[in-house]
């Protein structure tokens, strides 16, 4: 073991990479970097090479992203490279080849074509130790369909930091089915598809980090994996998505009885395109009321009225032509609320569904059961 680390620790690194594969792993791995950070350690980027592969890690100690590329391995070894130079530095290098080498001091010389830089590094050891895969319990999720249920579910995580179980979003994995669930206390979403089948017993209910989340997200839409390998152990959760090893801090404590919340008893509902609801509810807003955001909807004989009003900005309503036929109702919601459901939807049809105006509203697309999902999304009314 003492000589393993002797090939680490030592001056020894030299390699070359080609900078179209060095800068496709170092844009992967930004939003990872710690950007402020009191631990400098964190704000670089640690580098190790050996058999032809070049392994990048970044962590905030919260979230790690572990990633590789080919790269030609004159003398193996590690250092460590302030990340966000790096990566700036290496955008502006012409296409070709760079070369990387270890210096003195953790020093690090890097060249490409007529360019020559020298960057200040620190020392390896200095880098936290990060889990590992476990061994077992791994399952393997489609990657597309984790993707679209993170997708339609991530803006209602809460954003505040007190409210630590809804920093994160609910993953429930059966035998055949998967569901995501993220609320913020004012509006939930919930997605479910089955027909996938899982290597597990019972419920597998794992609560996700928003930050977490959002990285799985940015790294499916820029892979052409088909499917995300999953793993927990009591603190970690791990994502395998092609080379990529995605890590994160579990986040503890007990997500809110969601299944209470969903509306059972909704005796009014109403059918309408959703991109003339998206951009009724755009124009009209505009003259919300800055701080709550407040449209009025009434449902009306064959029409849905949408208005709104504030002293400082004046007044508008705008109206859909609809196939409504039940008693008239006017109930209260925040826009931006709405706008995010409309935005995670497909465009097409959009069934909203009411009890009353004290009452949880519902939405979700008329063509729910589009590529075996399940959407729904629940949100508060508000008082007008």
């Amino acid at each position: 073991m003492a000589a393993e680390t002797g090939v680490v620790q030592g001056t020894a690194m030299e390699i070359s990479v080609s900078k179209f594969e060095l800068l496709k792993e170092l844009t992967a791995t930004q939003g990872v970097v710690e950007r402020k950070t009191t631990i400098p350690i964190l704000s670089n980027f640690l580098f190790e090479a050996a058999n032809d592969r070049l392994n990048i890690t970044a962590t905030d100690l919260d979230l790690s992203l572990r990633t590789s590329c080919p790269a030609k391995v004159k003398r193996e070894g590690a250092c460590t490279i302030p990340a966000r130079k790096l990566y700036d530095y290496v955008k502006l290098l012409p296409d070709g080849d760079i070369s990387i080498k270890l210096l003195e001091n953790h020093w690090v010389n890097i060249r490409c074509g007529r360019s020559n830089t020298k960057m200040v590094g620190m020392a390896r050891s200095n880098f936290p130790g990060l889990p590992t895969f476990p061994a077992t319990g791994s399952v393997k999720i489609p990657a597309q369909t984790l993707r679209s249920m993170i997708g339609r579910t991530i803006f209602a995580i809460s954003s505040e930091e007190s409210r630590y179980t809804l920093n994160g979003g609910l993953m429930v994995l059966k035998a055949e089915s998967i569901t995501m669930v993220a609320t913020d206390g004012h509006r939930l979403a919930h997605i479910e598809k089955q027909g996938e089948h899982f290597d597990v017993t019972g419920e597998n209910k794992t609560l996700i980090p928003k930050k977490a989340m959002s990285e799985i997200y940015s790294l499916l839409q820029n892979s052409d994996a088909t499917e995300v390998e999953f793993a927990k152990d009591e603190s970690t959760l791990f994502f395998r998505i092609g080379e990529r090893l995605l890590t994160s801090r579990q986040l503890t404590g007990q997500f809110p009885n969601y299944e209470a919340v969903l509306p059972r008893e909704t005796t009014k509902s109403v059918t309408v395109h959703g991109t003339d609801l998206n951009t009724a509810i755009q124009r009209v807003a505009q003259f919300a009321d800055e701080r709550s955001r407040a449209i009025r909807m009434k449902l009306d004989k064959n029409e849905l009225k949408i208005s709104s009003s504030s002293t400082d900005a004046g007044e508008s309503e705008d109206s859909i032509e609809t196939a409504y036929t039940a008693d008239a109702m006017t109930i209260g919601f925040n826009s931006e609320y709405l706008l995010d459901f409309l935005k995670a939807s497909n465009g097409g049809e959009v069934r909203l569904e009411f009890k009353d105006a004290q009452s949880a509203g519902q939405m979700r697309p008329d063509d729910a059961n589009d590529d075996g999902f399940k959407y729904r999304y629940v949100v508060m009314p508000m008082r007008i």
